[in-house]
């Protein structure tokens, strides 16, 4: 078994997590939920969701990788043989596993899309069309499997290049570049569209209080979103975790992914809803906000080539580093468990996920008409694409989360939980432990059974 590789320092390692963590579910799909559920009222409670339920489980799951200092579909196994326990918790690093590749799979197709379109509007190819020309082009474009297909296998290319470099030569210099690179563009963005837009309906509508739009359906989309754009139960923090050893207080680098988290949402908010209700459209078009009503909004305004093509360049930002921390699981797990090489592991990965992702890329064409779990209660309607989203998203995150809060609130020797977390404050140390074991099991069951119906 190959040992773990090592963050260089834990500035660093602040660099990575926020990087596996804000990626397209705080830029692209945060605005259409938001846009969606009420604007202001889903923001509020996607902040407290953020702070008391994704905040907690990103410690439980840090602790968990450090503390084992192996690949996650064994880590929890580990260290709760290590005081007598059972293996069998190493469920909380399979599901999380499972749920990461499926969502990485379809994730790196829609990072492909993002990738055609910044070349579209580089290629001046939005510039003058209409608004019914640019639906027409999306809907072209995901009919044409070759166009997406081939897209999709160039930004896996470009994610196993750079995992095959390793994680102190790929991974942490990816990220040293990623994270100003796309805090540039955002900051850019923004003033760009608080300058031109409509700044006043833009901001009302995501931030005016408005208490009465916040509805059970609207908490549980926030509270969805929060799992989505941390990660949580995606098995990535428990790799990143392992390579990190000790002096760096988990409690402060969850606190800062969750709020990074948060600090890019809203800025994307900035972005979005200004250009949108300057131009009249609706920004509550769902997956299509960004591909269909933004790109619309781009054909439409002065410098619009420019514009279009830095956000779909922040895009791509975006979806690299939460894709290269979406495969480390299954190449650590290849690498310590089959001792392959980091390239040979990272290959393999690359092309099972590719091969998957096809599905993925065929579900908007070809194979529409597929539908895998047709057979299974409440899938009759999903394709390919849908049924992985719903699967990883609804059910494999949030039983995941549930098991890890569960282990590490109620099981785990607290002489551990007290060890692990001792760079922190008592009474942020109790705060954690009180959620672990209280709030976060509740609100996981409350969405658990809010899924199932």
């Amino acid at each position: 078994m190959q040992a773990s590789p090592r963050w260089s320092s834990g500035v660093t390692f602040y660099l990575v997590t926020v990087g596996a963590a804000v990626g397209l579910g705080s830029i692209w799909r945060f605005p259409y939920l938001a846009g969606a559920n009420g604007g202001s009222a889903f923001v509020l409670v996607f902040a407290i969701a953020c702070l008391v339920i994704a905040t907690p489980l990103l410690v439980a799951e840090f602790l968990i990788g450090r503390r084992a200092g192996c690949s996650p579909p064994e880590a929890a196994g580990k260290v709760a043989a290590s005081v007598g326990g059972s293996r069998n918790w190493n469920v909380i690093g399979v599901l999380g596993s499972i749920a990461a590749f499926l969502i990485i799979s379809y994730y790196t197709v829609i990072a492909g899309w993002v990738a055609a379109y910044a070349a579209k509007a580089a290629g001046a190819v939005l510039v003058g069309r209409s608004r019914d020309e640019v639906a027409t082009l999306w809907k072209g474009f995901l009919s044409n499997p070759w166009e997406v297909g081939a897209w999709h296998a160039a930004f896996l290319a470009l994610v196993g290049g750079i995992a095959a470099l390793g994680v102190n030569r790929g991974i942490e210099i990816a990220n040293r570049i990623r994270a100003p690179g796309l805090l540039g563009l955002m900051l850019i963005l923004v003033a760009y569209a608080l300058t031109t837009g409509d700044v006043a309906r833009g901001l009302s509508f995501a931030f005016k209080p408005n208490f009465s739009a916040i509805t059970p359906a609207v908490v549980l989309a926030a509270i969805g979103q929060a799992f989505y754009a941390t990660g949580v139960g995606m098995a990535m923090m428990l790799a990143y975790g392992a390579y990190l050893t000790r002096g760096t207080s988990l409690i402060r680098s969850s606190l800062i992914v969750s709020g990074s988290i948060l600090v890019v949402s809203l800025l994307s908010t900035l972005i979005v809803f200004p250009l949108v209700f300057r131009y009249e459209m609706n920004p509550a078009q769902g997956v299509d906000l960004v591909f269909d009503v933004l790109a619309s909004v781009f054909a439409e305004m002065p410098a619009g080539r420019l514009v279009g093509t830095l956000f779909y360049v922040m895009l791509i930002f975006a979806a690299l580093t939460p894709s290269l921390a979406g495969i480390e699981p299954l190449v650590a797990w290849l690498e310590q468990r089959r001792n392959l090489s980091r390239r040979v592991a990272v290959l393999v990965a690359v092309l099972a996920i590719w091969v998957v992702g096809l599905s993925s890329v065929l579900s908007f064409n070809v194979a529409a008409g597929w539908r895998p779990l047709g057979w299974l209660p409440g899938f009759a309607n999903m394709s390919f694409f849908d049924a992985a989203d719903y699967l990883a998203s609804n059910l494999l995150l949030p039983i995941g989360a549930l098991i890890t809060s569960v282990f590490v609130g109620w099981r785990l020797d607290r002489a551990i939980v007290l060890a692990e977390l001792s760079e922190s404050k008592p009474l942020a140390i109790a705060c954690v432990i009180w959620c672990l074991r209280y709030f976060c099991p509740i609100a996981l069951i409350v969405v658990l059974i809010a899924n199932a119906k």
